[in-house]
């Protein structure tokens, strides 16, 4: 989740959750990258779930306010495409990546 490194003080203990399984995937990657194996961290944006559906109408309106430059919520759809790529297995020399899919809300703009 872009909430790794996204600070949210309602949400701290999730946020340091998701930053300690960023590191876990950085420290699989060195393990198990002289075999081979590609080893990815996707992040999700704002995505249409059961866990968002009780905060659809905050959500909706930050989107709309500019939160999310693709203006739009992220599918269960987007993640499985990202997904799909990955497993295609024709990334050879990448692994240790964060893959954002969030529409670029986690790109830093002034």
């Amino acid at each position: 989740s872009v909430s790794a490194e996204m600070a949210s003080p309602e949400r701290s203990e999730y946020c340091m959750s998701k930053a300690g399984l960023s590191m876990w995937v950085k420290n699989l990657a060195l393990r198990l990258a002289s075999e081979n194996i590609g080893v990815f961290e996707l992040r999700p944006g704002i995505i249409r779930t059961d866990m968002t559906a009780g905060v659809t109408a905050k959500y909706d309106a930050l989107i709309e306010g500019g939160l999310v430059p693709a203006k739009r919520w992220g599918e269960a759809s987007d993640i499985g495409a990202m997904v799909a790529a990955l497993a295609a297995g024709r990334l050879g020399f990448s692994t240790g990546s964060i893959i954002n899919v969030d529409g670029a809300l986690s790109v830093p703009r002034l």
